[in-house]
């Protein structure tokens, strides 16, 4: 099945499904392996696993300090690929997406990095830095693979615009929430409401909202505008403060009205 339609299928009993994202080696492998665990026991749909780089545009302090201690302590790719393999047999309820810049799948060859990530069992891409005018072998590539590459919408797109991403696209559209990098907090208003309704006539697709959800009530009031909620900076702030324990409860907490 692919990504869109098992999205829609799990979209039947929920109302709303959760994405959530870690750095890879940061602060461990083995803190990872064990977020993910808290993660997969507590109702989350999909998972993206970043890939560290050195200059990571769309995201802010909290993620970017997480990528240059994983970079410092010499995270390579390959550890990279064989966790990832890992977690994907240890949960294949789970739908692991990779997410890096392009740098990163350029270096490593971009043919060779899609049927890598293809191989071990994950179901798409996410490359922020990568508008598909100038990615469209990555999109081709990615599709016959039967991987989802996913593409952005952000607020200050117009309705045209929206609607030639979309039409690249595959799996679900991430809708950044607001202006910015990744960590910092969402209005949540009108402006908000208007922006993801001129997302949903743009596609059919899922629709994917990060960018500074944290909370219960932030997943509760994109329940119904939104397909998923996705939380980043607020779970790696979280095992930074509490350890990896804190996990579990937290995303409980986050679907405990959906």
């Amino acid at each position: 099945m692919d990504l869109k339609k098992e999205l829609q299928q799990r979209l039947k009993t929920k109302p709303i499904l959760l994405m959530t994202h870690l750095v890879l080696g940061y602060p461990s492998f083995t803190v990872n392996r064990e977020v993910i665990r808290q993660m997969a026991e507590n109702g989350v749909d999909c998972i993206e696993l970043q890939i560290p780089f050195s200059e990571p545009i769309a995201d802010g302090p909290v993620i970017l300090k997480a990528s240059q201690q994983s970079l410092d302590s010499g995270i390579a790719v390959e550890e990279c690929f064989r966790f990832g393999q890992e977690m994907a047999a240890a949960f294949p309820m789970i739908r692991f997406l990779f997410m890096t810049y392009y740098n990163i799948v350029f270096k490593y060859g971009e043919e060779a990095f899609l049927q890598r990530t293809r191989d071990i069992g994950f179901c798409g891409t996410i490359v922020p830095d990568l508008p598909p005018e100038e990615g469209q072998t990555y999109l081709e590539r990615s599709k016959n693979l039967g991987l989802a590459p996913i593409l952005f919408f952000t607020p200050t797109s117009t309705d045209a615009r929206l609607r030639t991403v979309a039409s690249q696209g595959a799996g679900f559209i991430y809708c950044v929430a607001r202006r910015g990098v990744t960590g910092q907090q969402t209005a949540f208003d009108g402006d908000l409401e208007q922006y993801l309704a001129r997302c949903r006539r743009a596609t059919d697709l899922p629709l994917a909202v990060g960018f500074g959800i944290s909370a219960l009530a932030d997943v509760a009031l994109l329940t119904g505008m939104a397909d998923m909620a996705v939380i980043g900076t607020a779970t790696i702030k979280l095992v930074d403060a509490q350890g990896p324990a804190a996990v579990g409860p937290f995303i409980a907490g986050l679907l405990a009205q959906a």
